[in-house]
């Protein structure tokens, strides 16, 4: 099978169920920013290892469910042939409260950052935002399965408390943002 079809050229692409649109529209945006998310998880993955390396199986799995909630965009709604269920979601609740609970209070907005792996969830997590934006578009033009939103929505919550779990395995600690700063100074 060759890699390209030269059907795209046009900008025109064939969304599961053999209907043609073009390439910005709203379900192949939504999910082609789900890919993104996979792409940065993915390379998330990459920088699991000794004391992060338990997060490794976690994202991989992470990248599972978004194929399925990618194919759910791609395809008309039709809840008996949604890949992605209720299951998903909670999972993430429950590793949710885990990191939460195991990670300092947050008594402040917390930066993007620390060790390298927190940065680069902090990287999926806003793209996973502006996925949810883009569904929640999409949701006013198209029926979709309403499981999606809400994994999207949960897996943002998920990279935000798995960054800043990452940096407590990695004993570095997250940067607060400090509204009080001295500005003549920059």
């Amino acid at each position: 099978m060759k890699l390209y079809t030269k059907k795209g050229d046009r900008g025109i692409t064939q969304l599961v169920g053999g209907s043609r649109v073009s390439k910005d529209e709203r379900h192949v945006c939504a999910y082609g920013t789900l890919d993104e998310v996979n792409a940065w998880i993915g390379y998330a993955v990459t920088l699991c290892s000794g004391q992060t390396a338990a997060f490794s199986a976690e994202l991989q799995e992470i990248q599972q469910c978004l194929f399925d909630a990618g194919h759910d965009l791609a395809v008309p709604f039709d809840r008996t042939r949604d890949r992605l269920d209720e299951k998903p979601v909670d999972w993430l609740e429950k590793r949710i409260d885990y990191y939460s609970e195991a990670s300092p209070e947050i008594r402040q907005f917390i930066l993007p950052g620390g060790s390298t792996l927190a940065a680069v969830l902090h990287l999926a997590r806003t793209v996973t935002r502006r996925a949810e934006r883009e569904i929640v578009a999409l949701q006013k033009e198209a029926e979709i399965s309403p499981v999606v939103l809400k994994f999207i929505n949960r897996l943002s919550d998920y990279l935000f408390a798995a960054a800043r779990y990452a940096n407590v395995c990695m004993h570095v600690a997250d940067i607060s943002y400090n509204s009080e700063r001295n500005h003549e100074n920059n």
